[in-house]
């Protein structure tokens, strides 16, 4: 399905404007993956529930993850195995997870019909290959609830009134030509689900932030964490497209060894990007700060230099007559030989046979470690994720209620959780999302 198809079949049925003399159970605020979980399930649970997306559609970040494919989650079931991947947050994170995990995951999706496949490093996807999918079971399932949903409706602020318990919400632009800010909804409790700041154009603006802050939580810092890596290197540029797998990434800095990362890596017109590259985009950029950083990619992180020399001989070898740029696409991807027979300064035309023993010395070296020299990251607007967010101590990961206004809770990326990409982010939305969704009390919806 074509992306504008996407679009148009994602847009919820709107059902007219909020009742604004109504005391909802719960309020969540943003339609994302974590906002559409906690609403199916506060709402399976009886709970009146109402759910408002500032974007004409629900889950616009969702339907362009994954390259449009959605990357659901990733495949390790076993909760410290999985939590080891949030890098320090495992004590925050085990209650939730223990609630909702990675299996509950799989078979809220199987079991609404959308069918799953794992593919490399434990990556699961639909097997449609269709974000639309993802979204689609999604919708059901707060449609059987009976989740009240009002897109185009853009939250300006937010209280919370002590002595009555409630958590008064104002909006704007709602449909009626209503004056904006005037518009208040009042709420016995309220899922806060607007996440981070990356792909702004999506809806993640930060304002939950605001909100947050004024009542008094600490916010993190937030800055870009999974993001592509643009290169210096011109050469790099013109590979735009190359996929290498099976790689390996190193990053030095005053060469001083930092960080490795293995996978994929591609390469594009401004550089790099790909799982193995946006994995370690957060620690270059904080490297950034201090210098410049190259990065060594490993074409071969399987053999030793030792393995990789006898195998290049062993093919000049066997094919002793031929041209050397044409034998090396048999061991390297054929649209890195051109840049790799440049860097290492070695003629391609020269026969197998008249290989100098100097230039296959460096051709081996070059293989095993090829400079980017690295330019910068690139902005929110490419970021898969944002870093920062609601400081953990400050929310009841059992609940997901904040420490400091009990009828207000916090999900997804609006919290302080590095993760890396491969289905990660998406777990914590589904985890945190269902928590939150199950949490609303039994006595705020009487």
């Amino acid at each position: 399905m074509k992306r504008n198809s996407l679009l148009s079949a994602a847009r919820p049925e709107r059902r007219g404007s909020p009742n604004t003399n109504m005391l909802y159970d719960v309020v969540i605020v943003g339609g994302g993956p974590a906002g559409m979980m906690a609403a199916g399930r506060a709402a399976e649970l009886g709970r009146s529930v109402l759910l408002l997306e500032k974007n004409l559609t629900l889950g616009k970040k969702l339907l362009i993850t994954g390259g449009g494919r959605c990357n659901v989650t990733n495949n390790k079931p076993e909760i410290r195995a999985m939590l080891a991947k949030y890098k320090g947050n495992d004590q925050f994170l085990f209650s939730a997870f223990s609630q909702f995990g990675v299996q509950d995951t799989l078979n809220f999706f199987n079991q609404r019909g959308m069918a799953t496949k794992e593919e490399a490093e434990g990556r699961v996807f639909p097997i449609s290959n269709n974000a639309q999918s993802v979204w689609d079971a999604l919708t059901r399932y707060m449609k059987e609830g009976g989740v009240e949903i009002q897109t185009g409706a853009a939250v300006t602020g937010l209280s919370v009134d002590a002595a009555k318990k409630h958590i008064n919400i104002r909006l704007k632009d709602l449909p009626g030509g209503r004056q904006a800010g005037k518009t208040e909804i009042i709420a016995k409790s309220c899922i806060i689900a607007t996440g981070g700041t990356s792909r702004p154009e999506t809806g993640s603006t930060g304002e939950g932030f605001t909100w947050l802050k004024k009542i008094g939580h600490t916010i993190i810092n937030n800055n870009v964490a999974l993001v592509p890596i643009a290169l210096k290197d011109a050469w790099a540029k013109k590979l735009g497209g190359v996929t290498v797998k099976d790689i390996k990434l190193t990053s030095f800095q005053n060469k001083q060894k930092q960080e490795v990362q293995k996978g994929k890596l591609l390469f594009t017109h401004f550089g790099i990007s790909g799982p193995a590259v946006l994995n370690m985009s957060k620690e270059i950029g904080e490297l950034m700060q201090y210098g410049e950083v190259v990065i060594a990619l490993d074409l071969f992180p399987k053999l030793d230099y030792g393995a990789l020399k006898q195998k290049l001989q062993e093919i000049l070898v066997a094919e002793s007559n031929k041209k050397l740029k044409n034998t090396l696409s048999k061991i390297i991807p054929a649209a890195l030989v051109s840049a790799i027979l440049k860097l290492a300064n070695v003629n391609g035309e020269t026969a197998n046979h008249s290989v100098r023993h100097d230039d296959r010395i460096k051709l081996v070296a070059l293989i095993k470690a090829i400079p980017l020299n690295v330019k910068g990251l690139l902005g929110a607007d490419k970021a898969v994720v944002s870093s920062g967010g609601v400081a953990l101590e400050e929310v009841n990961f059992k609940t997901m209620q904040s420490r400091l206004a009990p009828n207000l809770y916090i999900v997804g990326d609006a919290l302080n959780i590095n993760r890396p990409s491969g289905g990660y982010s998406l777990q914590l939305c589904w985890t945190t999302g269902f928590v939150a969704g199950s949490s609303i009390r039994e006595q705020d919806s009487n």
